[in-house]
């Protein structure tokens, strides 16, 4: 998972991003290291966060575009 890329770019630490969403930073660290693997609610958390698609998040494409329908 793209996570800690993406957490990194933006210059957020763990304790950020778990404070942002409503969660703990052990459940980041565990996501970022790949022990712990992110329910779909979870997924769609850090997709809209970071505002894109769960694909791009999950590495099945590079293009990181999320297209929201109306």
């Amino acid at each position: 998972m793209r996570l800690k890329e993406l957490r990194k770019a933006r210059g957020i630490s763990q304790l950020k991003l778990a404070m942002d969403l409503n969660m703990n930073q052990n459940s980041i660290s565990r996501y970022e290291s790949g022990v712990r693997e992110a329910d779909y609610s979870t997924l769609i958390k850090f997709a809209d966060y970071f505002n894109v698609s769960i694909d791009y998040l999950l590495e099945r494409t590079d293009i990181p575009d999320f297209i929201k329908s109306k």
